[in-house]
């Protein structure tokens, strides 16, 4: 039996859903996620939950997150928040590469290569 081959995020480029919408507020970014789905509208109607929910990023992640655009690497990221935040970031390529395999297995972002 062959053995998968791993993915090496550092060299993935990511980019946005469109399908999500998002904005600053005071320095964080929120990003705005639409409940879709036919058990979401039962719970919206029925126990008015809201259509969309607010997902708040912590300071790091709001730095990173207008930075990906579908040009620049993981890798590429990691180096520019290295140089905005120096040792405060470290172990960096752990941390980063947690950051995007959470935010991609929520959809809010995909990788091109």
């Amino acid at each position: 039996m062959g053995k998968k081959k791993q993915k090496n995020y550092l060299e993935l480029i990511p980019e946005r859903a469109e399908a999500i919408d998002w904005k600053e507020e005071e320095g964080i970014v929120v990003l705005q996620v639409e409940n879709t789905g036919v058990f979401n509208r039962i719970a919206q109607k029925l126990f008015k939950r809201p259509r969309y929910t607010n997902v708040h990023m912590d300071k790091y992640g709001s730095f990173l997150w207008p930075l990906i655009d579908g040009q620049k690497t993981v890798m590429e990221l990691a180096k520019l928040q290295k140089e905005a935040f120096g040792e405060e970031v470290e172990p960096l390529y752990p941390r980063i590469v947690k950051y995007f395999q959470i935010v991609e297995s929520y959809h809010f972002i995909r990788f091109k290569n």
